[in-house]
């Protein structure tokens, strides 16, 4: 496998470029580039669906509040398709697992899309749709990743791939953005993801035919298949047995509750600008029509912006924060940015400085995050990697999502909150966030330790060979 063979060398061309992004080992450029290339395809098809959702559900009555139940439904949703999922992964290998996903997210989208032609009204099931598509297939690829890679490599490498995730996600918003500047219709622009989706499933194959990934799939297939019965449970019983599981599921649990409670603060913020600008409009022919132009126009310039920063610092920061602070670096950047934007917040910011508080934190997110995310499972079974990190990614991601549309639900109908006080309950989510990411840090560290010993025996051995 590239990730094990010793230093020799400069290394080819391929080599020599990623290395300005990363700490890259003689042969293993090509495995990189097209890991990167993979999932930078997959976060243009991805962000233009995730823009397209916005002016869908944000456009009706109601909409900042429909939004967060809307997401709630999605956990329901999960509930009945992981069993299947953790069938599937039981009984199909990893090559097979790829094209299944990725054909079925396909098919769906082209089912949307006759939808939309026949003016079907599908916004919040597209919503709902939406969220599982991005965070099934966006954890498929990093299960993928962490099964190719040893926590070694996975360390050195997964911020460069992490730099393709971030530029797919800055060229889909700002390709979403232009086709709704352009007055594309809603149809047309689900027939682009469609199209890149399938360009993201052409990349898996060749990065199947590489030696060095076969190799790997090869040394992490499970010698045992669980029973049938067993696996269709298999994800939610290993997140319950392992402590270190827990922690990540806890952890998970509350960055999403206090992300998407600060996303419905923004919303709330969107669509009080979008109904005073639509008063200072005047008459205009279609209102729900301009409301959601507004409404899409302002996401495809905020989400823009957000990975503008979401690139810099996955190719400036991310990787120099692993190689001097290891793990750490990535994992207590997020709660520090978040606990001063809440704090902004609660102390009575307005718009325009929490705007772009939420933006850092969203970047902040989207780049050194997701690079400790997916680093987290480098040290885990192959087992741990697909069935338990899918339910994770998904299933406990929009936990947090029914539990924020719950604090949403009695903030806005019990309690009376606005804005700061939304704030206020977020910092003190952020607290109690930081404190499990310590406790998670240190489990990564006993984990990984006995992984390195097995990956350097096993480069010595080809040494000597």
């Amino acid at each position: 496998m590239a990730s094990d063979r010793p230093p020799a060398g400069h290394g080819s061309l391929l080599d020599r470029a990623l290395r300005v992004a990363g700490d890259l080992r003689p042969g293993e450029g090509g495995t990189a580039a097209l890991m990167s290339v993979a999932i930078t395809l997959l976060m243009l098809s991805y962000y233009v669906v995730k823009i397209a959702r916005e002016p869908l559900i944000l456009s009706v009555e109601g909409g900042a509040e429909l939004k967060s139940y809307a997401a709630a439904l999605q956990a329901m949703t999960l509930v009945a398709l992981l069993p299947l999922y953790d069938r599937i992964t039981s009984r199909v290998g990893t090559r097979r697992l790829l094209f299944v996903v990725v054909g079925f997210f396909f098919v769906a989208l082209q089912g949307f899309f006759a939808a939309l032609q026949a003016s079907l009204p599908i916004g919040a099931i597209f919503f709902v749709w939406v969220g599982v598509y991005g965070l099934s297939t966006i954890a498929l690829f990093w299960s993928f990743a962490s099964e190719v890679y040893r926590p070694e490599a996975g360390e050195r490498l997964f911020p460069v791939l992490g730099i393709g995730m971030t530029g797919g996600a800055f060229a889909g918003s700002l390709l979403a953005g232009r086709l709704f500047g352009q007055e594309v219709r809603p149809a047309i622009v689900l027939q682009c993801a469609a199209g890149l989706l399938l360009a993201h499933g052409l990349t898996y194959a060749l990065l199947l035919r590489r030696r060095d990934v076969r190799a790997a799939l090869r040394s992490a297939r499970p010698t045992a298949q669980p029973s049938a019965r067993g696996a269709s449970l298999a994800g939610f019983r290993l997140l319950v047995e392992r402590p270190y599981l827990r922690l990540m599921a806890l952890l998970v649990l509350l960055l999403n509750l206090v992300n998407t409670t600060g996303e419905y603060i923004l919303s709330r913020y969107v669509v009080e600008l979008a109904d005073a600008s639509l008063a200072a409009a005047g008459e205009v022919a279609d209102p729900d029509a301009w409301r959601g132009a507004f409404i899409g126009a302002f996401y495809g310039d905020f989400f823009f912006w957000v990975n503008v920063a979401s690139v810099t610092l996955q190719a400036f920061v991310a990787a120099r924060l692993v190689r001097h602070l290891g793990v750490a670096g990535v994992l207590f950047a997020l709660p520090a940015v978040a606990g001063a934007t809440y704090l902004l917040a609660s102390a009575g910011a307005g718009f325009a400085i929490f705007r772009w508080a939420k933006a850092c934190e969203n970047a902040t997110d989207y780049s050194v995050m997701n690079t400790a995310r997916a680093m987290l499972w480098l040290p885990t079974e192959r087992q741990e990697k697909y069935a338990a990190k899918q339910i994770l990614d998904t299933f406990v991601v929009r936990v947090g999502d029914m539990l924020s549309a719950a604090v949403v639900f009695a903030g806005t109908t019990w309690l009376g909150l606005g804005i700061r006080g939304f704030a206020a309950l977020n910092v003190v989510l952020v607290a109690l966030w930081a404190s499990v990411a310590w406790l998670l840090w240190r489990s990564y560290r006993q984990l990984a330790a006995p992984c390195a010993e097995v990956g350097s025996a096993q480069q010595d051995a080809v040494v000597l060979e």
